[in-house]
């Protein structure tokens, strides 16, 4: 196997498969900005569907939509940002299935940022910025009384929001070195924690809410922070303290993503193509 480079070399590699990747994406410019701009469609959506139900009540689950559209926005600015960023991950269990990963094991870069960078889809960039002003339309309207505390806490929340949701893609997109057609499973978690994590978890109930809010940690991307922000006492009766959890949660997030992928590359078996 080639020799691995120095840090300085390795960055260098990957400066350059990003800018073939912009390079190659914004060839036809036109094209591109029809597709950056029809892009942010699901998420404008995802947003317009709150507000639709708002339409209909005053409430949901006991929140405001004032206070809801900042759970809103710091979901969907974290998941937007972490799908331009790591979402194409998804594309692994094809890699698998064609061999195509056999390439990206036997050059002197690491696994990981290789795909990620491979195939990174800059149209999306719409959905992120979208993400952001729907959080920044939220946050100043909702009356927040503003403390240094809060203020750091609106800014480590999101990137926190971001790593969190970016671990999920990289665990869920981990199943495809024991099953290759895992794409349905890693969808229904990772998409679908999405959709969770847009509305107050006071609107879930049961096993549903205690699997995917604590047991899978979405709470703690929107839910909390928001809560925190607002200066609201938790419905569910969880102290004050949880709100500012959010880092701590990410970082385990990342850690267990991290050893299920390097799990994952030790297991998995060339095609032989």
């Amino acid at each position: 196997m080639a020799e691995r480079p120095r840090p300085g070399g390795a960055l260098a590699a990957y400066r350059a498969l990003l800018g073939a990747q912009a390079r190659s994406q914004a060839a036809y410019r036109a094209s591109f900005v029809v597709d950056v701009l029809g892009n942010v469609g699901s998420t404008v959506f995802d947003v317009l569907t709150v507000l639709v139900i708002f339409g209909v009540t005053r409430e949901l689950g006991g929140f405001t939509l004032r206070e809801t559209m900042v759970i809103v926005g710091l979901a969907t600015a974290a998941f937007a940002t972490a799908d331009l960023l790591v979402g194409n991950i998804e594309r692994l269990p094809r890699y698998v299935r064609t061999g195509l990963f056999d390439a990206v094991l036997v050059r002197p870069l690491g696994t990981l940022p290789q795909l990620l960078l491979m195939d990174l889809p800059l149209r999306k960039v719409s959905r992120a910025v979208f993400g952001l002003a729907v959080l920044v339309v939220a946050l100043g309207s909702a009356g927040i009384d503003w403390t240094p505390a809060r203020v750091a806490l609106v800014v480590v929340a999101p990137l926190a929001g971001v790593v969190f949701f970016g671990s999920v893609f990289v665990a869920t997109a981990t199943v495809s070195f024991w099953w290759v057609d895992s794409g349905e499973l890693a969808n229904a978690v990772t998409y679908g924690g999405r959709d969770f994590t847009a509305y107050p978890v006071t609107v879930y109930g049961g096993w549903f809410r205690a699997l995917f809010a604590y047991g899978l940690g979405f709470a703690f991307v929107s839910y909390h922070p928001a809560l925190a922000l607002l200066g609201r006492a938790d419905p569910l009766g969880l102290p004050a303290a949880v709100g500012w959890a959010a880092p701590a949660v990410a970082l385990v997030a990342a850690a267990l993503a991290a050893a299920a992928w390097r799990t994952g590359v030790r297991h998995y078996r060339s095609t032989g193509s």
